[in-house]
């Protein structure tokens, strides 16, 4: 019997190969070779163009991240915005995942209310932020001549980490609704019984909380933290649109400088460079907390 079988599995492999060669060769044209054409890239003085010659420079693309000021200050600004995101993503996304996996009545309501910042345009929304904290915007209006708590008009947008903290704002309201989704799925999946045994034992809600959900919740909690740090990484249409890097470059984080030098300055190979930085630096971070969560 186990001679047929594993005989009817190696008549099957050459079939399986056909099946699986369409999604082999588009994962290889279109994730692994541009991965490595681009590696190669941040060793060279790119060029574009039937004449002109790319000339090899080794790690100087490299240092020249690590000394431009402003890839520099895109990296703070970058990981400014992650600490502000993340942290505020996971824990209001998981107490509104609490309270209404809790809710019998109008529960999809609630999780559609709550879903659709997701689902809206980052452009879109974007340009309502940036309407809601310009010099004559909403917040402004609320601040000066509303409940007067502000002489005039404050410059949200006109300087570094007030702009930073805008687009912050802008994430986190988007954010809520994936993470709720997210934990709502991974609460549901705890057995009840863990439940009814600690309701007979008379333990409270914050021990219920940390001895029961958070264990039944904790590789979830490693998905979205994974997920959320890459994402802040990424941000680049909050910026795009709200501040366009301004003033003079204080509000660039590390995918708006790259999308400037790769397509303003023509700078490849730098471009190349700074993108595998970042790289590592998510590789880094996500491999610390996947040992992290093991440990525990």
């Amino acid at each position: 019997m186990a001679e047929s079988i594993k005989r009817k599995t190696k008549r099957q492999d050459p079939r399986l190969l056909i099946l699986l060669f369409p999604g082999i060769l588009m994962m290889g044209l279109f994730t692994f070779y541009p991965i490595i054409k681009m590696f190669i890239m941040s060793f060279f003085d790119w060029k574009i163009g039937f004449n002109q010659q790319s000339l090899f420079v080794g790690f100087q693309n490299y240092r020249d991240v690590f000394a431009d000021p402003i890839a520099r200050r895109s990296l703070v600004n970058t990981l400014y915005y992650l600490i502000l995101t993340v942290p505020a993503q996971i824990i209001l996304g998981l107490c509104v995942a609490l309270l209404i996996v809790r809710i019998t009545r109008f529960s999809v309501t609630y999780r559609l209310l709550y879903y659709l910042p997701v689902i809206t345009s980052w452009v879109v929304v974007a340009l309502l932020f940036r309407y809601i904290f310009s010099n004559d915007g909403l917040l402004n209006y609320f601040l000066a001549d509303v409940i007067h708590l502000t002489n005039g008009s404050v410059g949200w947008l006109s300087s570094r980490w007030p702009a930073m903290t805008a687009t912050a704002f802008l994430g986190i309201w988007k954010g809520i609704g994936w993470n709720m989704v997210i934990f709502l799925a991974a609460l549901q999946a705890i057995p009840k019984q863990y439940y009814e045994a600690a309701d007979i034992d008379g333990v409270n809600n914050w021990q219920r909380f940390r001895y029961i959900t958070l264990p039944g919740i904790r590789g979830t909690l490693l998905f979205a933290l994974v997920m959320l740090i890459i994402g802040a990484f990424n941000t680049y249409t909050p910026i795009a649109v709200m501040t366009e890097g301004n003033p003079a470059h204080q509000t660039e984080v590390v995918l708006t400088w790259m999308y400037t030098q790769t397509f303003d300055s023509l700078k490849l190979g730098y471009s190349a460079a700074l993108s595998f930085i970042v790289t590592s630096m998510n590789i880094v971070i996500a491999v610390f907390l996947f040992r992290a969560f093991k440990a525990k």
